[in-house]
């Protein structure tokens, strides 16, 4: 229940018609400034109002972009597991530490400059086969 509420509300908040309710909100509240001497209370309940709304939208989005990451996450991994010479390594690389990703980063670092180096920016190479195949294709081209 609560995810199919979840969902619909997110839907929603996302619309053209949220963001009119929005902007009708702050005017009609702007607009009842003079009726209510624009007393403490008549502020007190737009600051009252938006801290809310911000409050359960920020859970909101949160929630939101957990989910599309998983979804990513999820279609990245079968991509990775079903390509050829693809890395496995980097199956589920989020859930690495810092110090592990850095590691990582390190490697694609390392292959950038191998690719560099190349004459064609159509080879390429994967983690495990960058050193290798980079000194392979070395002699080739001095000859």
């Amino acid at each position: 229940m609560m995810e199919r509420f979840s969902r619909v509300i997110t839907d929603a908040a996302g619309t053209s018609a949220a963001l009119v309710a929005a902007i009708a909100l702050v005017v009609g509240w702007a607009a009842s400034g003079p009726l209510f001497h624009f007393s403490d209370t008549w502020q007190l309940v737009i600051n009252t109002t938006t801290t809310v709304i911000t409050f359960l939208m920020v859970f909101l989005i949160q929630r939101s972009q957990n989910k599309d990451a998983r979804a990513m996450e999820a279609k990245l991994n079968e991509l990775i597991a079903a390509m050829e010479g693809a890395s496995n390594r980097l199956i589920d690389v989020e859930s690495l530490t810092e110090k592990e990703l850095d590691a990582v980063h390190q490697h694609y670092q390392r292959l950038s400059e191998l690719a560099q180096q190349d004459d064609s920016i159509t080879r390429s190479h994967s983690i495990e086969e960058a050193d290798s195949r980079h000194r392979a294709k070395h002699p080739r081209r001095a000859g």
